[in-house]
């Protein structure tokens, strides 16, 4: 069985879930086993998504799409310039 990695979405909500223990007084280690990761998931995510909403998220995905479909369309320039270049 394996373990399912959870999507950036469910990630911010977790997230979120930790802010709104931490702000009741639950320490943050119980917050922390609360959502059922570890402390060192829990920072690394924090790293990656702290502070960012699901609009931002939604924002940081359309731009990663972007960038790579135009990483792949320099990739297939350069590509058919060097191939001219050759047959020059």
């Amino acid at each position: 069985m394996t373990n399912k990695r959870p999507k950036p979405e469910e990630i911010v909500t977790k997230l979120r879930q930790v802010e709104v223990l931490t702000g009741q007084g639950m320490p943050r280690l119980d917050a922390i086993r609360q959502i059922s990761v570890t402390e060192q998931t829990f920072y690394r995510w924090k790293k990656k998504y702290g502070g960012m909403g699901t609009d931002q998220l939604k924002e940081l995905k359309r731009l990663q799409q972007e960038n790579e479909r135009l990483r792949r369309a320099v990739s297939d320039l350069t590509l058919d310039k060097l191939i001219l270049a050759e047959a020059a």
